[in-house]
C-alpha cells in the first residue's frame, strides 16, 4: 500500500452540501478504490453491493454527486472524482491537479455550495414537470377511453 496526498482538505466543504446519506457512503467508497487522480473504473452495481444498498440507491446517489459536481460520469463504469478530492501520488501531482481545474469547479468556490442547491432544485424541478406531463398524458388516456 502506497501513501497518497490530496491537494486540500475539502470534507469540511462536502459537509456542508445537504446530500442523500447514501451519497456520502458512495464518494468514500470511490474515493477508496479510485487510481490515483481519481479515475475509478466500477458499475453501480459493484457498488450496491459493496455498499449493501439498492441499485435505485446508488442510481440516486451518483446522481447528487454529479449534482455537487463531487464525481463524474465520463462514460458507463468509468467515473472521475474531483481533482481537489482525488488522491495522488505525490503533493506536487496534486497541486498540479488543483491548478489545472478552471476556478469555477473548485469546491472552494465561494458559491460551490449555492450551485449545487441551485443544481439540486432544477432536477427536482425537471421530475416535477416530467410527473405532470406523464399525469396528464393518462388522463388524456382514461379520457379517450371514456369518449
Amino acid at each position: 500500500m502506497s501513501l497518497h496526498f490530496a491537494a486540500v482538505n475539502a470534507e469540511g466543504i462536502v459537509a456542508d452540501l445537504d446530500l442523500l446519506p447514501a451519497a456520502y457512503r458512495v464518494l468514500l467508497k470511490l474515493r477508496a478504490h479510485s487510481e490515483p487522480g481519481g479515475r475509478i473504473e466500477i458499475d453501480q452495481t459493484t457498488i450496491a453491493k459493496m455498499l449493501k444498498l439498492s441499485r435505485p440507491a446508488v442510481n440516486a446517489a451518483m446522481r447528487d454527486l454529479d449534482l455537487a459536481q463531487l464525481v463524474k460520469k465520463q462514460r458507463p463504469g468509468i467515473y472521475q472524482i474531483n481533482a481537489m478530492l482525488a488522491a495522488y501520488l505525490t503533493p506536487e501531482d496534486a497541486v498540479a491537479a488543483v491548478r489545472a481545474m478552471p476556478k469555477h469547479e473548485r469546491l472552494n468556490s465561494p458559491d460551490f455550495v449555492d450551485r449545487y442547491n441551485n443544481a439540486a432544485a432544477a432536477y427536482q424541478d425537471q421530475l416535477a414537470v416530467k410527473r405532470r406531463e406523464r399525469d396528464n398524458q393518462k388522463r388524456r388516456q382514461v379520457f379517450k377511453a371514456v369518449s
